[in-house]
């Protein structure tokens, strides 16, 4: 048995950061019913990643809407409401991430939905919170990264601003989401009320930048410097970074660039021996270690470093990563299989439970593909 299993979440979200909520809830046993627009279902089904859809609807929104159900209701309708109403006085949760002011026009604002369901956890996303003069602008991924800053940690120190190769923004306020959504729940358990759950893109994006922005604060507001070349992290000491070898790249983490330096075969220069340089002349020291890394293959310096327990690594493209034992061995992928019996791969849930790991074969349902059973099951 999962452990939310017996737990029906409604979803009201589109895109990426609820759904990507919704994902981790189901694969941990929850029922998680999409409520959409007839016909089109919700916006995200038409967002694709390299124009590439299962069946009518993108491949991306089947890796974030497995294992649902979709029930199919007009919010502007009258008698639709009135029967997602009554799925909400029976449901445990409650998400969406329409922009602030659009569920209180629908009826379905949380003070409405509380009287509905006292126990029911009600879950926000927003962009920029729902307060401010920035509540009502548009909350996308690329557009968050930049506001926050984020976007000046990546890269080299000549690179425009950078932003991440993934929906980072998204993907972490649903994590934030189905954090505060299981904390609620054990809330529940204890006083029997139900809580609103706001979580942000901006104020995630700022969450995850906890070590660098207390470092701004902390430092006399000295803006990040990226590394000339190799950098890894704007605000960590060489070694840290990438290298170039003779045949590809090694990443070296957090190793004492003296142990480092005393594994390759060398001797540490007198201008790098005082540990307090090795941040402020990271640029130098980077290169040094370039010149030297550069003659040898990757494997030949993994062979010098990983007996001595360095924290080191090779730089693999996915098909080296998919064709490694290591990579075998923790079994991520699955198939899943829509209603038309078309197949997909994708990863599975990255939690293991007491030792088991969490498949689940059911891609992403069609818009409304589930209304009868619902509307039987849940006396609609």
């Amino acid at each position: 048995m999962l452990p939310l299993e017996g737990i029906t979440v409604l979803e009201f979200a589109q895109f990426m950061a609820g759904p990507s909520a919704g994902l981790k809830m189901a694969d941990l046993g929850a029922r998680v019913i999409k409520i959409e627009r007839p016909g089109s279902g919700e916006a995200g089904r038409q967002i694709a990643l390299k124009n590439i859809f299962i069946d009518e609807s993108s491949m991306v929104f089947h890796t974030a809407n497995r294992n649902k159900q979709s029930y199919a209701a007009d919010l502007k309708n009258a008698d639709d409401l009135e029967r997602v109403k009554k799925l909400i006085a029976q449901a445990d949760v409650m998400t969406h991430n329409f922009r602030p002011g659009v569920m209180d026009k629908i009826g379905l604002d949380y003070d409405t939905v509380k009287a509905i369901n006292p126990r029911i956890i009600y879950g926000v996303v927003s962009g920029y919170s729902s307060v401010g003069p920035w509540a009502k602008k548009p909350g996308q991924d690329l557009l968050i990264q930049s506001l926050s800053g984020f976007v000046n940690l990546s890269g080299n120190a000549d690179n425009e601003p950078t932003a991440t190769g993934l929906a980072t923004s998204d993907i972490f306020t649903g994590v934030d989401l189905v954090q505060g959504v299981l904390a609620a729940l054990v809330q529940r358990e204890k006083t029997g009320e139900g809580a609103k759950i706001e979580v942000s893109l901006l104020e995630t994006t700022l969450g995850l930048q906890f070590e660098v922005l207390t470092t701004y604060l902390n430092d006399g507001n000295k803006a990040p410097q990226r590394a000339k070349k190799g950098n890894a992290h704007a605000y960590l000491d060489a070694p840290y970074g990438i290298y170039e070898t003779k045949d590809g790249h090694i990443s070296i983490g957090l190793t004492p660039l003296d142990v480092l330096v005393k594994a390759m075969g060398t001797e540490l220069p007198a201008e790098f021996a005082d540990k307090n340089t090795w941040y402020v002349k990271r640029d130098e020291i980077m290169a040094f270690l370039s010149e030297i890394l550069v003659k040898e293959t990757t494997q030949h310096w993994l062979s010098v470093f990983e007996p001595m327990d360095l924290r080191v690594s090779d730089v693999y493209t996915y098909k080296q990563l998919f064709e490694h034992e290591g990579f075998k061995t923790i079994d991520m992928m699955q198939e899943v299989e829509t209603s038309d019996n078309i197949t997909m791969k994708t990863t599975r849930c990255p939690i293991r439970i007491d030792g088991k790991k969490i498949f689940s074969r059911k891609s992403a349902p069609k818009p409304g593909e589930d209304n009868a059973i619902i509307e039987k099951e849940f006396n609609l």
